[in-house]
């Protein structure tokens, strides 16, 4: 078979983009499919037509989008540290085509949104991403506090759960394993060793110029001056996310009546629980977060006693609504880039229809 432009074999390029895209896909398609075997779907379209406050879904969905411009101006900190100063409402713009594209090519829109911020900006790709990188990585560090939160405040739910499902049981074995942090340790000596080894070939030395730059965008975090907003922008982030959720809950009758049941602490230890379980359902590729985070979310409110009926109709409206504002938010994203391009290249025109030699 003939190479491709860039000298990868057709084939391997096929077998990239199948295991990129297609398997997510496959994935997603296969815990929907377990989502609805589980639950009897006459009564989910019922409790979806007929026990919903919709008033309720839409302002968690308007939530949602203050969740995205704080992470813009989150970013924004980070970008400005590095010298990169875009406009706020292009950074917004980055984050809403980011997760917009992410439902119908799951992990493509973090390189999108580094790609466009670097391009429009003549920015250093590597030093971009590498923000991006520190970006996602603030995030992880959240759901763990969050996990940790969760276990002081709602350790019978969380305990009930390990039970339900032995699959949580069996992660937290292998955490415990010396072996696997034994093979951890192994598995970074052996990358550390090799690079040592070739050190003087050219690819290791790109791959160092590229991990200096990443490094220097991750970094940027720990020296910039705005560290205590950067800590406060992230809050406000989680704090977005946490309550479009909470305030789903009074949407139907069943999630509602959770926040009026005593020593639920007004149900924010039930959404908390569902919060942090489907957070961590969001890290599995897949279009959008369907299927492993309806999941999530149905095993949350199961361990209050929801059904599986009742678990995956607000699982599937609250993801819907999020999923609609996304698209919304998406194509207000490419009017807005349409839009910049064609004043760009007229002020380019402009200018060169003025200059005088």
């Amino acid at each position: 078979m003939t190479p491709d432009q860039k000298g990868e074999p057709g084939w391997k390029k096929a077998l990239s983009l199948l295991v990129r895209y297609g398997l997510p896909l496959a994935l997603t398609v296969l815990l929907v499919w377990y989502m609805f075997k589980k639950v009897n779907f006459t009564e989910m379209m019922h409790l979806i037509e007929h026990g919903v406050n919709y008033w309720w879904i839409l302002l968690a969905m308007g939530i949602s989008v203050f969740s995205h411009v704080f992470r813009a101006a989150r970013w924004r900190l980070q970008l400005n540290a590095l010298g990169i100063k875009p406009p706020f409402m292009a950074l917004c713009c980055s984050i809403f085509g980011c997760y917009a594209l992410n439902l119908v090519f799951p992990r493509l829109g973090e390189v999108w949104r580094c790609t466009y911020i670097a391009s429009s900006e003549k920015a250093s790709f590597t030093s971009v991403l590498g923000s991006m990188i520190g970006d996602r990585l603030s995030d992880t560090l959240m759901v763990g506090m969050l996990f940790l939160l969760s276990l002081v405040v709602a350790y019978p739910g969380i305990e009930a759960f390990l039970t339900k499902y032995p699959v949580g049981r069996d992660i937290i074995g292998l955490l415990s394993q010396i072996w696997f942090w034994a093979a951890i340790i192994g598995a970074v000596a052996v990358c550390w060793l090799l690079l040592r080894v070739f050190r003087d070939t050219a690819i290791v030395k790109k791959l160092k110029e590229m991990l200096l730059n990443m490094w220097e965008g991750f970094s940027v975090v720990a020296r910039m001056k705005g560290r205590w907003l950067f800590l406060f922008y992230t809050l406000c982030i989680w704090g977005c996310y946490y309550f479009q959720l909470y305030v789903a809950f009074y949407a139907f009758d069943f999630t509602r009546a959770l926040c009026h049941e005593p020593g639920l602490a007004g149900g924010l230890i039930p959404c908390l629980v569902t919060f942090v379980l489907s957070s961590i359902g969001m890290a599995i590729p897949s279009n959008g977060g369907l299927g492993p985070w309806n999941l999530a979310v149905m095993f949350g409110l199961a361990i209050y006693g929801v059904s599986d009926a009742e678990g995956t109709a607000f699982s599937m409206l609250q993801w819907s609504g999020q999923t609609v504002m996304l698209i919304i938010l998406g194509i207000y994203t490419m009017v807005y880039i349409s839009l910049t391009s064609r004043k760009k290249r007229a002020d380019s025109l402009s200018s060169t229809l003025t200059y005088k030699p």
